[in-house]
């Protein structure tokens, strides 16, 4: 079991890892090798209440399949425990950040002394324009 937070954990059966052969440099062992870890998991396995869900969906973007799996490819490493473990890091830290509720933003109005500042630097701008202009003495 892969803990998530405390009440939200991931049963490591649910998770589907292939190995790959690596795009990149690596040399001859590029080619003989299969040590990209291609992650692949169901989010309505997560266990997530909707709120979150809906978070996921946007976190993952283009990561996450019609059918609500999300395919993480992972090769940054050339072993592939490391990159297993990479792979499984970052499914953990994108359900993790699905879980965090945005702070709601508050509307608030400016204070005089802000608004004051504003139109004192635009005045000074319009001089400083002002005075550029073309001028004729007659």
């Amino acid at each position: 079991m892969i803990r998530i937070s405390h009440s939200i954990h991931l049963d490591e059966n649910d998770i589907d890892i292939d190995f790959v052969r690596a795009s990149g440099p690596g040399g001859q062992n590029v080619n003989k090798l299969s040590t990209a870890a291609q992650l692949r998991y169901p989010v309505s396995k997560a266990m997530l209440p909707e709120d979150a869900q809906a978070r996921l969906v946007t976190l993952a973007g283009q990561r996450m399949t019609k059918d609500g799996v999300i395919v993480i490819h992972a090769q940054r490493f050339r072993t592939q425990e490391r990159n297993r473990a990479d792979a499984i890091d970052r499914l953990v830290e994108l359900l993790r950040e699905a879980l965090i509720r945005p702070k709601p933003r508050r509307a608030t109005r400016p204070t005089l002394g802000s608004k004051q500042r504003r139109l004192d630097g635009k005045k000074r701008r319009a001089d400083i324009k002002s005075g550029r202009g073309k001028r004729f003495d007659d």
